[in-house]
């Protein structure tokens, strides 16, 4: 049966980080406000008594891309971690479809995406103080952004600085590719929050 989830361009993301739980849930919005799901992030006890001891910039991470009927359509993982991110996109099979790569440059943080044969598929780079990313394919040419800005309906519906857009202004014929962009984008909001 064919969800939604993935069928907009235009994703809002809109935070909800659990304190009691230790974990991170986004609710995620198409461009008219309707929800198409959330990502959710689930820590076992284990993983909640290591944040106590080691910097949560270094833990490892899952997160699950879940539809409105609370099916898993993607996740994003990242082992444990040093210096620079690394992660890895997997279809609702578990399939890795993406790897996610942090470049070290300052002040501008940079992610590379790659698909499932390590071909250079997009990279996002921006300003993380004012939350500005530019989402651009492997010649160039920019296919999208990520940022806090937005206006229309969703400058009403949307007013928390917890809450973000990503669009895809190019129509990407894989879906996979798309998967693996809203990926890095949480993937950006997660790791840049650990290390401020």
């Amino acid at each position: 049966m064919s969800t939604k989830f993935f069928q907009t361009n235009s994703y809002f993301i809109d935070e909800k980080v659990n304190f009691l739980k230790f974990e991170n849930e986004y609710k995620v919005f198409d461009e008219s406000g309707a929800s198409t799901g959330a990502v959710l992030q689930k820590i076992s006890f284990g993983q909640k008594l290591l944040r106590l001891l080691v910097n949560k910039a270094m833990l490892p991470f899952k997160l699950d891309f879940v539809n409105v009927d609370n099916v898993v359509e993607a996740s994003l993982s990242r082992g444990w971690t040093f210096f620079m991110s690394k992660l890895t996109v997997t279809d609702g099979t578990g399939t890795s479809i993406a790897t996610i790569k942090q470049k070290f440059k300052f002040f501008k943080p940079t992610f590379r995406i790659f698909d499932s044969t390590e071909t250079q598929i997009a990279e996002i780079t921006g300003d993380w103080k004012a939350w500005n990313f530019s989402i651009k394919d492997m010649n160039g040419n920019e296919i999208g952004a990520i940022s806090k800005k937005w206006g229309g309906l969703a400058k009403e519906v949307f007013t928390s600085a917890d809450k973000y857009n990503v669009s895809i202004t190019v129509p990407l014929k894989n879906e996979d590719h798309k998967k693996a962009i809203l990926s890095c984008a949480i993937a950006i909001d997660m790791i840049l929050k650990e290390t401020k």
